[in-house]
Formats: structure tokens, sequence, C-alpha cells
């Protein structure tokens, strides 16, 4: 991750610490699948000794949860990604435990296997050590805002159409994103990753597995990937046209060059 975006999560680091009166301040980073969110975390940390980090997939819902929730609310539920696979609990639980640390302290952090598609068992979840001076938390969807009834009543996409043709699943989405709104609260400030376009989500999103398979991905395979990314395009485009709360954005091109940096708020 470049300099400028780490001098722009400086910036947002600031105006956290501006607002956070009596506690340790905490920045969210958002952005879409692949925009480099946990890159630009972990370079951070690694040049500020004491921050603590993790993410918002990191508190996804287990595979048996989410497939209850499936049983129980939408078929779809049982992909992980959407608003209402996450378990909020844990996340406040975590922002709670590393804001109350002593210098003694060994605070645990979620972890959640993605290849196993579950979270770790909890002998497995890293430890933060000591008092952090600062939090970071990356998600795909932080600071995103509710969508109205007339947004929800046009599908997004093909899988939309065909899987959720009465809006079941979209308007549950949003309701548990509205409770969502007293989590993202928590944060002090809010960094935005921008794309320049929804459509290179798919191609950030098909890079990693193509570095683990050595060869570039075949028809089928993207098709997979593709389908998974469509459960998060609803809310990306709307977080992509301002539905969201941001106090910085990162202006991204297709290779994840910084093109611009923009103060949203002061």
């Amino acid at each position: 991750m470049n300099r400028a975006a780490l001098n722009a999560l400086d910036q947002a680091v600031a105006i956290a610490r501006s607002r956070a009166v009596g506690h340790i301040p905490v920045v969210g980073i958002a952005g879409p699948q692949g925009s480099g969110k946990t890159t630009l975390v972990s370079a951070y940390a690694s040049l500020h000794p004491g921050v603590a980090h993790f993410s918002l997939d990191d508190v996804y819902l287990g595979k048996a949860d989410r497939q209850k929730l499936a049983e129980q609310a939408h078929p779809l539920f049982a992909t992980r990604g959407p608003p209402g696979t996450h378990d909020m609990t844990l996340f406040d639980e975590t922002l709670a435990a590393l804001r109350a640390a002593s210098s003694s302290s060994r605070t645990p952090l979620p972890l959640f296997e993605k290849f196993a598609d579950d979270r770790a068992p909890r002998e497995r979840w890293p430890l933060f050590e000591g008092r952090p001076i600062l939090i970071l938390v990356d998600g795909w969807c932080l600071g995103a805002k509710p969508q109205d009834a007339q947004e929800l009543a046009i599908p997004a996409n093909r899988l939309e159409e065909e899987e959720d043709r009465d809006g079941t699943w979209r308007r549950a989405i949003n309701k548990h994103l509205a409770e969502y709104q007293r989590s993202f609260d928590r944060l002090d400030a809010i960094l935005c990753l921008r794309a320049p376009s929804f459509n290179v989500v798919l191609d950030w999103r098909c890079q990693p597995e193509q570095g683990l398979l050595g060869r570039p991905l075949d028809a089928a395979e993207r098709d997979r990937i593709g389908r998974f990314i469509a459960h998060y395009e609803r809310l990306t485009r709307h977080m992509m046209i301002g539905g969201r709360r941001a106090d910085i954005e990162i202006q991204l091109d297709r290779q994840r060059n910084v093109t611009e940096i923009r103060p949203l708020s002061a």
C-alpha cells in the first residue's frame, strides 16, 4: 500500500483523536472486496507499535449459525457477507475489551477462517498484548446506511432477480443494517476506499485465487466468484454513490493506485 494511502489514514486517525474524548480512538476502514483494506491496516499497524486491529470479516457468524438464519429468514443468508451474517455483539464486545485493556491485558481478537468458511476455535484467536494507543477496524460495509423502500424495490442483479424475487432477503439485510448503525457509531472516524466502478471488484476478488493457483481462473471459476460478490453488489453500489458515512475518501484506479484523496468532513 503506497504512501498516499498511509497519509490518508493518518488524516483519519487525526480526526478520530480529536473526537475520542476519554477513550482510545477507533478508525474504520471501508471499501469493496479486494480494494486493499486489510493491506492498508496491516501496513499502518506495522509502522505504529501499539495499534490493535481486527476485521469485520472476523465476526462473521459461523457456518451452522448462518445455516439456521438461512432456514429461518432466507436461503441467501447461508453465504457470508451482507448485514445479518455478522455477530455484532462480538464486534462491540471486542471494541469494549480493547478500550478497557490495561498494560498487562491479553485481549482475544476474533478470527474467521475463510477457506473453512467458519469461525476459528477461540483458543486459536490472536491476542493483543497491552493497552492499544489506537484501534483500526476494516470491513467492506462499515459506515453503510440503510436504503429506502424505493431503492429496495428494484433488483440489483440477476441473483436478486432470480433468488429474491419478492425482496425478502434485501429487506432483511436493510433491517439488519439499520441495527448495525449503533455499532458503526462506535467508530470515531471512517476512511473509505472507493473503486473506479463496481465492475473492477470481480477482477480484484479473483486475483488472490489466481495467485494461489498460479494461473488465470477459467470461466466457471470466475462465475463462482461472480455469484459470491453479487451478494455484496447492492450495498457496494449504494456506498459508491454516497450511501455511507465517511470522513476521508481515497479514490483508486483499476490497479489500486491512489488518484485522489477527498476529505468529506472536518
